[in-house]
C-alpha cells in the first residue's frame, strides 16, 4: 500500500474530509457561478434586465441535464475506483476510468445535437414563452450554450475521476480556471461589447473550454492509475457497476430538472392570474424571481454537495478495507458540518433577502421585483437547514456503494415531493404555492431521511455518536 493510499486508513477523518472536501467544494461552487455571474451581470445590463433574467432562468435546467449525465460518469467512476482501490483491484479502477473518458465525449456530443436541433421545443417545454422578448433572448443564449455542452460535460465528468486519483487540487485548479476566464470575459462582452445574451454564453462556454483542455491535459498523468489503449474500450460489467454508483447523481439532478421543469411552468401559469404579474410589463418578474433564489440555493447546495462528494474516495476506501467505525466518525461529522452550513444560509435568506436581491440589478427594476423578490428568499427557502441534510444523506449512501437506497430517497425528494408538491400547491394557494412547494418537500423528506440515517449507523456500528476505541477522534 503507498503512502498516498494508506493515510485513508490511518490520518484522521476530520483532517481527510477537510482535504478532500474543500477543493471539491470550491470546485462545485465555481462551477455554479458560471450560471450565477452570467445572471449577475446580465441583470445589471439596463439593456437585458429581469427579460435577460427570465432567459436565463429558461436555459438554467437544460444545462443540468447535461450536469447530470456528467456526473453520473464522473461520480460513479470516482466512487467505484475508491473501492476498487480500497480492494487492490488496480485494473478495474484503470478500466472505469478509461470508459468514463470514452462515455463523456460521446455522450456530449450527442447531447449537443439534440439541443441544437429541438432548441425551440426545449425553450418552450421549460416556460420560455413567457412573454416575446424572454423567448428571443432565451434562444440566443441557448444556441451557444449548447455548442459548449461537450467541453461543459467532459470537464465535469473528469473532475471527480480526478478526485479520486488523489489530486483534488488540481481537479479545484481546473474549474477555477474556467471560472476565471468567465469572470474576465462576462463584463467585457455584456457591459463593454455589448453582445449581450450572445456575450454571457460565449464567455461561459470559453471558461469550459479552459476546465475541459486542463483536465484532458491530466489524462496524461495520472498518479495512482495507469491507463492503457484497451481501457479505453467498452465493458459492460464495468460499465454497470460504474454507472449503477453514478445513477443517484444523475437521477438527483434530472429530477431537479423535472422540479425546475413544473415549477417555472407553474410560475408561468399562475404568475398570468395574478393581479400585478398578468400584466405584460411585470409577466417575466415572478420568473426571473424564482430563477435568481434557485441561484442563490445553488451556492448553498454547493458547499454541501461537496463536502460529501469529498467524503466519497475515504468512504468507499474504507468501506473496501473494511473499517466501518471511521466510516460512521466521517458520516456523524458530516452531518454536523451540513446543519451548520444549513444554519449560515438560513440566517442570511431570512434577515437579508434585500441585499441579496440587490446584487441581481434590482436598482434598475420595479418595487414589484423587490418585494417579491423578498417573499420568495423568505418563503422558499426557510427549511434550508433540512435541505441540507437531506442532500448529505443522498450522497454518503452513494459512497457506501448503497445505489439503490441513495436513488431511491433522491428520488422521493426530486419526483414524488419536488414535482407533486410544485404542480400540487398553486392550486390552492396561486403564486404564493410555487413558493411552499419547497419547505414542504424539504420537510417530508427529511423524516423519510432520518429513518435512513438510523439504518445506516446501525449497520456501521452502534454508537450512534461516532465514538470507536482505537483511534483518537479527529
Amino acid at each position: 500500500m503507498d503512502n498516498s493510499q494508506s493515510v485513508l486508513l490511518s490520518e484522521p477523518v476530520g483532517r481527510l474530509m477537510r482535504k478532500y472536501s474543500l477543493p471539491c467544494i470550491i470546485s462545485l461552487l465555481v462551477g455554479a457561478l458560471y450560471n450565477i455571474v452570467d445572471q449577475i451581470f446580465i441583470a445589471n445590463a439596463s439593456y437585458l434586465g429581469s427579460y435577460g433574467n427570465a432567459a436565463n432562468t429558461v436555459v438554467f435546467p437544460l444545462t443540468v441535464i447535461a450536469l447530470a449525465i456528467a456526473v453520473m460518469i464522473g461520480d460513479g467512476c470516482c466512487a467505484y475506483v475508491s473501492l476498487c482501490l480500497g480492494r487492490k483491484d488496480s485494473d478495474s479502477a484503470s478500466k472505469s476510468v478509461g470508459l468514463s473518458v470514452a462515455l463523456s465525449v460521446l455522450s456530449g456530443l450527442a447531447l449537443c445535437a439534440l439541443y441544437l436541433i429541438f432548441s425551440d421545443s426545449l425553450l418552450k417545454l421549460f416556460g420560455g414563452t413567457v412573454n416575446e422578448e424572454t423567448f428571443k433572448l432565451s434562444k440566443e443564449y441557448f444556441f451557444w450554450i449548447a455548442l459548449g455542452v461537450p467541453f461543459y460535460m467532459f470537464g465535469q465528468a473528469m473532475n471527480p475521476v480526478i478526485r479520486a486519483d488523489g489530486s483534488p487540487k488540481f481537479a479545484m485548479a481546473s474549474i477555477l480556471a474556467g471560472a476565471a476566464v468567465n469572470i474576465i470575459l462576462d463584463p467585457i462582452f455584456i457591459l463593454v461589447f455589448k453582445w449581450g445574451m450572445t456575450g454571457a454564453a460565449v464567455a461561459t462556454v470559453l471558461g469550459q473550454i479552459a476546465s475541459a483542455v486542463l483536465s484532458g491535459v491530466y489524462l496524461l498523468s495520472f498518479a495512482k492509475i495507469k491507463l492503457q489503449k484497451e481501457d479505453f474500450g467498452f465493458n459492460a460489467k464495468i460499465a454497470a457497476k460504474t454507472l449503477s454508483l453514478g445513477i443517484c447523481s444523475f437521477l438527483s439532478q434530472v429530477s431537479l430538472v423535472a422540479a425546475m421543469a413544473a415549477i417555472n411552468n407553474m410560475v408561468k401559469k399562475y404568475g398570468a392570474m395574478d393581479e400585478i404579474f398578468g400584466q405584460p410589463q411585470f409577466s417575466q418578474i415572478p420568473m426571473a424571481v424564482v430563477g435568481i433564489v434557485m441561484k442563490v440555493f445553488q451556492i448553498v447546495i454547493s458547499i454541501v454537495i461537496g463536502m460529501a462528494a469529498g467524503c466519497i474516495p475515504i468512504v468507499g476506501y474504507n468501506i473496501g478495507a473494511g473499517r466501518k467505525d471511521r466510516v460512521k466518525r466521517l458520516f456523524t461529522l458530516l452531518l454536523c458540518c451540513e446543519a451548520a452550513v444549513g444554519a449560515v444560509a438560513l440566517f442570511i435568506v431570512e434577515l437579508m433577502p434585500d441585499k441579496l436581491i440587490k446584487i441581481f440589478g434590482a436598482a434598475g427594476e420595479s418595487a414589484y421585483y423587490s418585494d417579491f423578490a423578498v417573499k420568495a428568499f423568505r418563503v422558499y427557502l426557510c427549511m434550508i437547514v433540512l435541505a441540507c441534510l437531506n442532500k448529505a444523506a443522498f450522497i454518503f449512501l452513494q459512497a457506501m456503494g448503497k445505489a439503490v437506497a441513495s436513488t431511491a430517497l433522491s428520488m422521493i425528494r426530486e419526483v414524488v415531493f419536488g414535482v407533486g408538491l410544485a404542480l400540487l400547491l398553486p392550486r390552492y394557494f396561486g403564486l404564493d404555492g410555487v413558493l411552499y412547494s419547497m419547505p414542504a418537500a424539504d420537510i417530508l423528506t427529511a423524516a423519510v431521511s432520518a429513518a435512513i440515517i438510523a439504518a445506516t449507523y446501525r449497520e456501521v456500528g452502534s454508537d450512534g455518536l461516532g465514538i470507536t476505541t482505537g483511534e483518537p477522534n479527529p
